[in-house]
């Protein structure tokens, strides 16, 4: 059966990743290329053609009705370009024209990694089943992306759901976006090891200095560590607490690196949570680890381009 695909693309600043994507968010294709990304704008651009170019020469290309893009962001859905923190050659890049030229025309769908990673949750990951959810990525930033009322909400940018950026310390320290104390200044992988660094810990023998091993630490009881974890919990938990307030969500899916550290993050979230979400309608927001790893980019950008229909069933549009 000549079932339709979706063509995926993921864009990091480590690799570009692509793949033929089924109506059962199966990869069937793949191709990957390490990110150039401190080379210019032309040479970035080289590797997603590369990748474009090995799926397109698969037999199955031609089952392809539409390309999904999840970028590291900013993005900027409306006018199709990026300009992703971590690709300092990209600003303002046209990357859904360059791509739309690279496929002969195929319909692009951009949105930002963030809303990818939702994406993919919604679909087959720790989200599904559940129409309003905000789903995080909590790893070297702090990003995410929201599903109301069953569908996929990416904001006119492709940027909605961005908790990362939502202040919960007034008087905070500043943080590279501009404002202050946003969640992502507090919770992100390098913040909780800068922060147990200022207040004491040290890396063992290895010299390991990652939030990985600050999680390592707090599970052996580093009174340091943990306070650490307990002040990131307490960001997200403040975060989660007031996108629910204002839109109502379900579940909060925590996905990325930090999320890693399993029960030393999840156990101090849910303790603050129970601090911070208090009204009667938020009050019973579940908390759950994402599932779907690694493929969540290529299987929220396909899932974006495609709009997942009711059911689970892939809706391509084109």
């Amino acid at each position: 059966m000549h079932t339709d695909l979706v063509a995926a693309l993921d864009v990091g600043g480590t690799k570009i990743a692509a793949a033929l994507v089924d109506g059962d968010g199966a990869l069937l294709v793949r191709a990957q290329r390490p990110t150039p990304a401190r080379e210019g704008a032309e040479t970035v651009m080289g590797a997603v053609a590369e990748v474009l170019a090995e799926l397109s020469g698969s037999p199955l290309w031609g089952r392809a009705t539409a390309v999904g893009i999840g970028s590291a962001g900013p993005v900027d859905a409306s006018a199709g370009t990026v300009s992703p923190v971590n690709v300092p050659g990209w600003r303002d890049f046209p990357l859904v024209e360059r791509v739309g030229k690279a496929v002969g025309g195929l319909p692009v769908e951009l949105v930002g990694d963030g809303v990818a990673m939702t994406a993919a949750e919604h679909w087959l990951g720790a989200a599904r089943g559940y129409d309003n959810a905000l789903c995080m990525v909590v790893s070297t930033g702090v990003g995410g992306g929201l599903v109301l009322g069953g569908e996929l909400h990416p904001g006119p940018t492709g940027n909605a759901g961005h908790i990362g950026h939502v202040s919960v310390d007034l008087d905070g320290a500043p943080c590279p976006c501009g404002s202050r104390g946003c969640v992502e200044r507090i919770a992100s992988g390098p913040n909780i090891a800068r922060r147990a660094l200022e207040a004491g810990w040290r890396p063992g023998p290895d010299g390991d200095a990652s939030a990985a091993a600050v999680a390592a630490a707090a599970r052996a009881g580093d009174p340091v560590a943990l306070a650490s974890f307990e002040r990131a919990a307490q960001a997200l938990a403040a975060g989660i607490a007031a996108t629910a307030a204002l839109v109502e969500i379900d579940i909060a899916v925590i996905g990325g690196g930090v999320a890693g550290a399993g029960d030393i993050l999840f156990a101090p979230l849910r303790r603050a949570l129970q601090r911070y979400a208090t009204l009667s309608f938020i009050r019973q927001i579940e908390v759950a680890p994402a599932v779907m790893g690694t493929d969540a980019g290529l299987v929220g950008a396909a899932a974006a381009a495609a709009r997942v229909g009711p059911g689970g069933a892939v809706a391509v549009r084109g």
